[in-house]
């Protein structure tokens, strides 16, 4: 006996996946599939998410598990788990329908939820209006979760507080857009965060200067690897662990990447 399955039905941009997470918890759901992610409990656990793609094409074809991998990696997710419901998100009922048979969830019961059921047609106009001109989507995961899966994306937490049942519920979500010039989506050069690094710890005290940086970059964010000069030998590990911090913080600041890790090598001491 496979999950129940409710199904959010609506055309693109008119507040799907703004409303997921409160139709999820009137329904008791605690599963959504969301634009190629699978999202429990609200945290991220298996897939790539749709809005990441650079075309129209290539987002409908993650939407709806075209790629095998993808679709695996889905699956499995949904056997480790193994919901007893849940909510997938769709721009209509035969899209439901494609991705219930390629998550193999064919002849489970469906109930579907059309969002003009659960939205007006203002705040429908309005879903559609930020969409288009601002670029703006909505993940129905917590913050921590999304900055992952969308580095180089701005990330906004946003939570609503509501009563069911007599009983005081917070559901948090995610505001994702990304990161736009006027002349389209820019691209930021390794010796650009190079430069950033350098900038992070000039005026961090005990440190002589930066030796060498090194970053990769990976589809899910950045690692930094920093060789510094220090001054003295006094609180050395402590002053390594404040020059992580100041990395991180100015990456993540300046560019909107998610920083995986910040590797900070003292190659060399010198004495006071």
């Amino acid at each position: 006996m496979g999950p129940h399955i409710y199904a959010l039905i609506g055309p693109s941009g008119t507040g799907k996946s703004h409303r997921a997470s409160l139709v999820a918890v009137d329904k008791g759901v605690d599963t959504i599939i969301d634009d190629g992610l699978l999202i429990y409990r609200g945290r991220i656990v298996a897939g790539r998410s749709a809005k990441r793609e650079a075309t129209r094409v290539k987002a409908v074809k993650r939407a709806i598990f075209d790629d095998p991998d993808h679709r695996r990696d889905i699956v499995d997710g949904l056997r480790k788990i193994m919901p007893s419901s849940v909510l997938i998100l769709g721009t209509s009922e035969h899209m439901i329908d494609r991705i219930v048979e390629a998550l193999e969830l064919n002849g489970l019961s469906k109930d579907f939820i059309h969002i003009e059921e659960i939205a007006s047609p203002d705040e429908r106009r309005i879903a559609h209006f930020v969409r288009q001109t601002e670029g703006k989507h909505v993940i129905p995961a917590p913050t921590m979760e999304v900055r992952k899966s969308f580095s180089g994306y701005l990330v906004d937490p946003l939570r609503f507080i509501f009563r069911k049942k007599g009983r005081q519920v917070e559901v948090e979500k995610s505001i994702v857009r990304p990161t736009y010039s006027s002349l389209g989506r820019f691209y930021i050069a390794d010796t650009v965060l190079s430069a950033l690094v350098v900038h992070a710890l000039t005026d961090l005290e005990d440190i002589v200067r930066v030796s060498g940086v090194v970053v990769q970059s990976t589809q899910d964010g950045v690692i930094i690897q920093v060789d510094v000069v220090l001054q003295g030998f006094l609180h050395l590990f402590e002053m390594l662990h404040v020059a992580q911090d100041a990395v991180r913080r100015q990456i993540e600041l300046m560019t909107s990447l998610n920083v995986i890790a910040v590797h900070v090598t003292a190659k060399k001491v010198q004495n006071r």
